[in-house]
């Protein structure tokens, strides 16, 4: 494991490459990144990189959001197979649909979406921006692809526009069900509960707090609360514990993994690196349609 450690970092100095991480990542990935983070981070620290290649420990969509922003730069994917069930959750016909039904409409993407359904949409968000995204946008009426989870949440908190919701989900969120989070507060009745927005409303609604993933972590680390259910995918225990040595952390079920994530391993790390393989490549037009979007993310965002 070290040799395979010290390997990695010596292909990124030869390299020239930076090596980033989704925070779902395996815990040994997660330790040697030059970047941890959610999407929104990572999708910030792409931009701001100059290294040559970009080394992406996560999903496809996350590649592809780097490739977008950075098409100067080499990025490479770990497993080519690693993908996200969500991202492919709407297709352009229903968008075409919804947009000749509605005027004075934003279809809002989230950013676990492919880059061909981003090239078809006004603007990405991430959970820890969408709030402030929408709230921001001139239109009154929100077509919120492709997660309807973090739709209804984001549209609860803005009851003055019209939300249309999509059909679509996170697997992993959806296996941790209310009835979970219940028996969890049961065992452990003094945690508080802190919840993805991609899990459906009845869990969210147990929530003491509610966010993204880096929100979650600055949530628990700033709290006085020493234990906590964690209802989001669990490679997230890696940094909650690094920051956190002191509390103590359950799940609010089992399966709270995603399996695209967990294809991510260090000898895969290695060989992306080694031979530059499954790199991604984008066609211009839809490269350039695709980046508006995320432009106009980052714009209101900050």
């Amino acid at each position: 494991m070290e040799e395979l450690k010290r390997e990695i970092e010596q292909l990124k100095k030869d390299k020239n490459a930076v090596l980033m991480a989704h925070y779902y990542v395996d815990d040994d990935v997660q330790e040697i990144a030059d970047y941890v983070g959610d999407s929104y981070y990572l999708a910030k620290m792409a931009l701001k990189e100059s290294k040559d290649v970009i080394c992406f420990a996560g999903v496809k969509f996350m590649g592809e959001s780097a490739k977008i922003l950075n098409p100067e730069r080499t990025v490479v994917m770990p497993d080519a197979n690693a993908d996200c069930a969500m991202a492919h959750m709407v297709d352009i016909r229903k968008i075409q649909e919804i947009r000749d039904q509605y005027e004075d409409l934003a279809v809002v993407c989230y950013i676990n979406s492919t880059a061909e359904i981003k090239s078809y949409s006004d603007v990405c968000v991430t959970s820890a921006n969408a709030l402030k995204v929408v709230q921001a946008l001139p239109q009154k009426n929100i077509f919120f692809i492709p997660d309807e989870n973090l739709g209804r949440y984001i549209g609860s908190q803005l009851p003055e526009k019209n939300f249309i919701y999509n059909d679509g989900y996170c697997p992993t969120h959806k296996e941790i069900t209310a009835q979970k989070v219940a028996k969890a507060k049961e065992m452990h009745p003094q945690a508080e509960v802190v919840v993805h927005p991609e899990c459906t409303p009845d869990v969210t609604a147990m929530g003491d707090y509610i966010g993204s993933t880096s929100g979650i972590i600055n949530y628990v680390t700033a709290s006085d609360a020493k234990e906590f259910i964690v209802c989001t995918e669990l490679g997230v225990l890696y940094e909650l514990r690094q920051k956190n040595p002191e509390k103590t952390f359950y799940a609010a079920g089992q399966n709270q993994f995603c399996g695209d994530m967990k294809r991510i391993t260090l000898e895969n790390v290695r060989d992306a690196l080694k031979d530059l393989k499954n790199q991604v490549e984008l066609p211009e037009e839809l490269r350039l349609n695709a980046k508006k979007a995320l432009d106009e993310m980052l714009r209101l965002a900050e």
